[in-house]
């Protein structure tokens, strides 16, 4: 077998326009491929990261998988802060910095930030 390149990485929601907001106008991403009902898509440099609320997506407030890189996490934090989203403090490891916040459904998301 051989992989070329990740698909996509979905999200379970229960409510799909609050999701959508929440994803694009607090996080920031873009929409981008497909937008229905039960399911939307966002491109993050490259890779589609979805939502949906359909069996097979899974148990809103179960995912834990996506983490997301950011230029500078304090500013990010403070800036989610002015929004009424709750972040974790920051975790320090060698390589990199970590904190984390939850979507409207209980999922959660990593706020990430490389070391140079």
């Amino acid at each position: 077998m051989t992989v070329s390149k990740m698909a996509f990485v979905m999200y379970p929601v229960t409510d799909m326009p609050r999701a959508v907001e929440f994803y694009r106008d607090v996080l920031g991403l873009h929409p981008d491929g497909l937008a229905l009902d039960y399911w939307a898509e966002f491109n993050i440099d490259g890779a589609t990261f979805g939502i949906g609320n359909f069996e097979q997506v899974g148990v809103p407030g179960t995912a834990q998988s996506l983490a997301l890189e950011v230029t500078d996490i304090e500013a990010t934090r403070k800036e989610l802060k002015q929004m009424g989203i709750e972040t974790n403090e920051v975790f320090e490891t060698p390589i990199c910095f970590i904190s984390g916040l939850r979507d409207p459904d209980g999922n959660a998301i990593a706020l990430h930030q490389a070391k140079t």
